[in-house]
């Protein structure tokens, strides 16, 4: 395994979030108005000198829903425990939940969350939510595991219970589109999901600001806003855009992907605002940086194209 199997984003900042109560408006961008346009071209460009072989084939299924060969999938998929779960390169044989979300997320970008692999690992993160709605990482990782994924600390529990809510949301969506089978958000998943919105709801403050990582903030957003608690999506939305002008060029990749995938219009405020904050951090060679080094600049590329494209053959089965 490499260091794909675990790596993300990492959010050490835990300082408290302050914003007004008041929701934002939800209209999209005024007729006559100038939208921020990303140079997707140059991240393209970028992608294919920089990317490797699943980077590049990530690359043409977000552009035209190009078939993926079978070897690159299988070379995505590996190092998968029996249980269903991915293992972290921190976590020794232990499959983690911030490894297996990772790992999601690259199967997503390459229209893989429908094989065998993938509808395991789902199935594993379903498996492994706690009474309440919430995740937390298996108590064997506590020696091991980073800040942001260390079990029995609270604010890391609040960032994998967004984010498996979050992969289970996208699961189900996927299913919802491509036939009549379970008209309900998450599908199969959708009383899982529907607990994880609840519990995450539980734990907002009457600010909006949520008690973890900044990146909570936008999964939780994303899954609130699909079990229809727009009120509570909204409140966190105003703290983002509050919070968005110095966040890292890697993060806002990740808020506008995140919330592009759980179909927030392109057009309405929050990802107006985003897009514009990505085309002004866009580098000269048409990549953003990564705040886990530049070796993971071409994933936080893929992010920034993901929320930045337009809709194409690959985006036509991952609509909200």
């Amino acid at each position: 395994m490499d260091a794909r199997d675990a790596a993300r984003p990492r959010h050490p900042e835990r300082r408290s979030h302050s914003g007004p109560t008041d929701s934002p408006r939800r209209d999209r961008v005024c007729a006559g108005s100038v939208p921020a346009v990303v140079d997707l071209e140059a991240a393209i460009g970028f992608v294919v000198a920089h990317g490797d072989a699943v980077e590049r084939a990530r690359l043409s299924w977000l552009r035209n829903g190009t078939a993926v060969p079978p070897e690159l999938l299988e070379t995505a998929e590996i190092g998968q425990s029996p249980d269903g779960g991915w293992p972290a390169t921190w976590g020794g044989a232990v499959a983690s939940i911030d490894a297996t979300c990772f790992r999601l997320a690259e199967l997503d970008d390459l229209g893989a969350l429908g094989r065998p692999a993938a509808r395991r690992a789902l199935d594993w993160l379903a498996s492994r939510q706690q009474a309440d709605g919430s995740w937390d990482e298996d108590a064997s990782l506590a020696n091991s595991a980073p800040e942001w994924a260390r079990p029995g600390d609270p604010e890391a529990g609040f960032l994998q219970s967004a984010n498996a809510g979050f992969w289970l949301t996208v699961a189900g969506l996927d299913a919802r589109a491509s036939g009549p089978l379970d008209h309900r958000v998450g599908g199969a998943y959708a009383g899982v999901v529907q607990a994880a919105a609840h519990s995450l709801a539980a734990r907002l403050r009457p600010d909006g600001s949520w008690p973890s990582y900044l990146a909570a903030g936008w999964l939780s957003a994303a899954v609130l806003h699909r079990q229809e608690m727009f009120q509570e999506s909204a409140r966190i939305q105003v703290v983002l855009a509050e919070r968005m002008p110095k966040m890292s060029p890697g993060d806002v990749a990740w808020l506008a992907s995140t919330l592009r995938r759980a179909g927030i219009d392109p057009q309405d405020w929050i990802m107006v605002r985003a897009l514009r904050r990505l085309t002004e951090t866009q580098r000269s060679d048409g990549g953003w940086e990564s705040d886990d080094g530049h070796q993971f600049d071409v994933h936080a590329t893929l992010a920034a194209i993901r929320a930045a494209r337009p809709a194409t053959a690959g985006a036509a089965s991952q609509s909200g």
